[in-house]
């Protein structure tokens, strides 16, 4: 009966948005860089800051960006936003040759007590620095593979222009 649940609320809250918005007549390679673009920011590593980094970003493109496409993008990145924290750690550890931060029982509870300030600080440049390094990479690839699914969306589910205003010429 949960599956159901998933489904229903999956359902409710990312296919018929999307359906809604391609059917309102959007080109399927701004849907792709917006999908794309809010994904890739909705991947921040420091979790309650995307939705800021995604007005941000609407209000800089404008008309270069779906705006609605941008935000259910980043609503469903944000599952990947939790489990990409450590990859981004670590990669960000990588490129600056900075020290490894043990994610063991101790380093929590020196975490919990306040007694690890700067390490943490140090962990949360890193992850920045990761998702820095990696962001570029992961938008151009979200956009080259759901450019194609956008493109046969639009094609299936789109709002077809011309029969609209065939139809209003005929009437």
């Amino acid at each position: 009966m949960t599956t159901w649940k998933l489904v229903a609320w999956t359902k409710k809250r990312v296919l018929d948005p999307l359906v809604l918005i391609i059917r309102r007549g959007a080109e399927p390679k701004l849907l792709a860089f917006s999908f794309a673009l809010g994904f890739t920011l909705g991947l921040f590593p420091i979790c309650g800051v995307t939705v800021f980094l995604c007005g941000m970003g609407i209000a800089l493109l404008r008309n270069s960006c779906h705006a609605p496409t941008v935000m259910l993008a980043n609503f469903v990145a944000t599952p990947f936003e939790l489990s990409m924290v450590i990859p981004f750690l670590r990669f960000g550890e990588f490129i600056s040759g900075g020290p490894h931060l043990s994610l063991n029982k101790d380093a929590l509870m020196r975490i919990l007590t306040f007694h690890a300030s700067t390490e943490i600080l140090l962990s949360v440049f890193h992850a920045l620095l990761g998702w820095l390094a990696a962001s570029p990479l992961i938008l151009a690839s979200l956009y080259l593979a759901s450019l194609p699914c956008f493109q046969l969306l639009t094609r299936k589910l789109g709002w077809d222009v011309r029969m609209d205003l065939g139809e209003l010429q005929m009437g």
